[in-house]
């Protein structure tokens, strides 16, 4: 069928992307659209297993075997790199659970629920935030990917390591690498297209095959290099102050690395078939993530005996091997990895916090095309990822803004409202969650408190040769400093100066309006008469 102009310039015009409207929902109200709404009863579907399947899932991916590995580049040893990822992930799975019962018992994501602790406006901003991290990460994933394939393809094809480069040497990647990423990207595309109750298979299937993956390479590694000649016999190279704040720096970067899915846990959660379905996570995610590094840190520690330099990305590692079907399999299952990560972790988060932004015309699925195009073009990721202390630098960089978010939304709901919110007002921008003109000034505070004192050390981060003198170490702890200072500015402006109505005497969930011929939302005289009592006119 021929594409006439008439079709072309249709296709251009805003009211051919409007997603047809749920009459029996919040999105008959114009605020929320079908994949914003309180999930329904029917598609509460996961279950502790599931879970554990996820975390498992995610903590076999790339960026905790750099992080890991990485950390042994700056001096570290692994007895003091374990430690400290140790601590920061036990760290992020409290703030983990916190987040995620909210999600479980509200059954809403994360861009709706942040609007009773932000103020329904201002609530766009740490959205919009998100939206931005989900990228950055997707990119950075997706060229991960792309060096798995290569690999993959490598050993099937080595040819293809003499293929004639036609990029600036400066670029960052090759002409073979950018052909390797835009294959991932192909083969990762359509598994953006799976909706997320259902994703949760693929995690199941990653779950069991690359930790069987992984164990094999520390087996390898082991037996190539005895770990009382290798691993037990390094230590640190740094000593005195620059340990300890090198120290520090690596555990705010464990935070780093899912303290932006701490913030947005909701997202996963809301499909909970119960709230103690996700109450594993405390358990699951130290264990999960301290095996899993280290697995990275063996196999480095053998790289660094075998081939004389630190290799902490993996890829690399493998590069080297000369038996082609290990380096294909173990290559594989760094590939299938990736994909689960950074569906689960990024484009799903992208997609739920663009339904937001514009629920007329996104839902998740058209969300995480957006993200698949911004974040695994636009941005660049290979420039990023150019080497482990720009790789560090990447995740203490967006921890300024994560732990406030996280503070601020932890302390909102179990310490000032004590977990008595009223979810179908999230939906109403005149509600009782508008605040002052739909900016919570408690919030606002607690953000600026805490994220301007670290600016200095980010513009430091970025470029070293700008002296911030000390200010650059409280950037070293920027999670862990907003986190902290932004729960006790919100609690204590909220004691002070309390926001009465967006007090209610019990918790009210979509459930409540529950009928035989509605399941899933307010009816519209339910929402009508709900505007007229709860009217908010600013507090």
């Amino acid at each position: 069928m021929r594409l006439s102009i008439q079709d072309a310039l249709d296709l251009l015009r805003p009211s051919t992307w409007t997603l047809e409207p749920e009459e029996t929902t919040f999105a008959a109200h114009g605020w929320s659209n079908k994949d914003m709404d309180p999930v329904p009863r029917r598609l509460r579907t996961w279950t502790t297993w599931n879970y554990i399947c996820y975390w498992l899932s995610d903590a076999t991916n790339l960026a905790v075997w750099e992080l890991a590995s990485s950390m042994l580049a700056v001096g570290l040893s692994w007895r003091q790199a374990l430690p400290c990822i140790a601590a920061g992930y036990s760290i992020i799975s409290v703030v983990m659970v916190l987040n995620g019962t909210i999600g479980a018992r509200l059954h809403v994501a994360f861009p709706v629920l942040n609007r009773s602790s932000f103020g329904f406006w201002f609530s766009y901003f740490t959205v919009f935030s998100r939206v931005i991290l989900s990228m950055f990460w997707f990119g950075i994933q997706s060229y991960n990917g792309s060096q798995c394939v290569y690999q993959m393809i490598k050993a099937i094809w080595p040819s293809i390591a003499r293929m004639p480069n036609h990029l600036s040497p400066n670029a960052s990647i090759t002409s073979s690498g950018l052909l390797c990423y835009l294959i991932y990207w192909l083969i990762q595309l359509p598994f953006m297209l799976i909706s997320p109750h259902k994703v949760r298979f693929l995690f199941l299937v990653k779950g069991v095959v690359v930790p069987i993956a992984w164990l094999a390479m520390v087996i390898w590694a082991f037996v190539r290099v005895p770990p009382s000649s290798g691993l037990f016999a390094e230590h640190a190279t740094i000593t005195g102050t620059q340990f300890s704040w090198n120290w520090l720096s690596a555990l705010n970067s464990a935070l780093g690395i899912y303290s932006s899915l701490s913030v947005n846990i909701p997202d996963f959660t809301r499909y909970a078939k119960d709230e103690k379905a996700q109450y594993v996570q405390p358990f699951i995610i130290p264990v999960a993530f301290v095996l899993c590094s280290f697995a990275g840190i063996a196999v480095t520690s053998a790289g660094i005996q075998l081939y004389g330099e630190v290799l902490w990305d993996p890829m690399l590692l493998i590069d080297k091997w000369d038996n082609r079907a290990a380096a294909f399999f173990a290559s594989f299952a760094f590939a299938l990895a990736t994909i689960g990560t950074n569906i689960s972790a990024n484009s799903l988060s992208a997609g739920n916090d663009m339904t937001v932004l514009l629920p007329k015309y996104i839902n998740i699925r058209r969300g995480q095309i957006i993200c698949a195009f911004i974040g695994g073009w636009a941005l660049c990721p290979w420039e990023i990822l150019a080497n482990a202390e720009g790789f560090l630098s990447f995740m203490n960089g967006y921890t300024i803004f994560l732990g406030p978010f996280a503070g601020i939304m932890i302390t909102d709901f179990w310490l000032v409202h004590r977990g008595k919110v009223d979810v179908p007002a999230m939906y109403d921008p005149n509600g009782r969650y508008r605040y002052s003109g739909g900016f919570n000034w408690r919030a606002v505070l607690a953000m600026l408190v805490t994220v301007v004192p670290t600016f200095p050390g980010l513009i430091n981060s970025i470029n070293p040769s700008i002296n911030v003198g000390y200010a650059s170490h409280l950037f070293d702890v920027a999670w862990l400093y907003g986190f902290v200072v932004s729960c006790m500015v919100y609690y204590i402006t909220s004691v002070m100066f309390p926001a009465q109505k967006t007090f209610v005497d019990k918790l009210i969930t979509a459930d409540d309006a529950d009928s035989p011929a509605d399941s899933l939302g307010w009816r519209d005289e339910d929402v009508e008469k709900r505007k007229v009592e709860i009217n908010a006119g600013g507090q």
